[in-house]
């Protein structure tokens, strides 16, 4: 409330507002917030890396998986262009990879290149289709699995 004393006799109401506390109140919880949130975020202090899209070399003895949703929700997997059951994914990756090493030499060459498995997953895929066509290609035996993506449009494809 204001008051006003001296001079002025009419009754009119006084419009000024005093501002002073609420400026004061501000301060205040101003210092609190900057002194709070440091203490209430709590990070783990890393150095993320720089990603560049690396173009991707293909060699022949690669294998090409694609993962999809059906129509019905289930998951549809694709070796090159025919499509696989779970259990054919297992089986044809275990036959390339015993064939892979056998063309190489055997498991005693010391310049053995195992093959590698390319997936490409639908933007809409749910993950448990594309996690089982990574477990599915580990269980093989295959230990370099990798995603295709694309990507975005303008980005720059650089070596680091």
């Amino acid at each position: 409330m204001a008051m006003s004393v001296g001079g002025d006799t009419t009754d009119k109401p006084m419009s000024d507002i005093n501002t002073t506390p609420l400026v004061d109140v501000m301060l205040v919880l101003l210092i609190i917030f900057l002194i709070a949130v440091p203490v209430v975020v709590q990070t783990v202090k890393l150095k993320l890396p720089d990603v560049k899209f690396d173009p991707t070399t293909t060699k022949p003895e690669n294998v090409s998986l694609s993962v999809t949703t059906k129509p019905d929700g289930s998951c549809a997997v694709f070796w090159g262009t025919s499509p696989v059951t779970s259990g054919e994914l297992l089986d044809r990756a275990v036959e390339k990879l015993k064939a892979e090493i056998a063309r190489q030499g055997g498991v005693g060459n010391p310049e053995l290149e195992l093959p590698e498995a390319h997936i490409r997953g639908d933007v809409n895929t749910p993950y448990r289709c594309v996690g089982g066509t990574i477990y599915t290609m580990q269980m093989a035996g295959f230990a370099k699995v990798g995603f295709i993506s694309e990507p975005p449009p303008g980005s720059t494809t650089a070596r680091m």
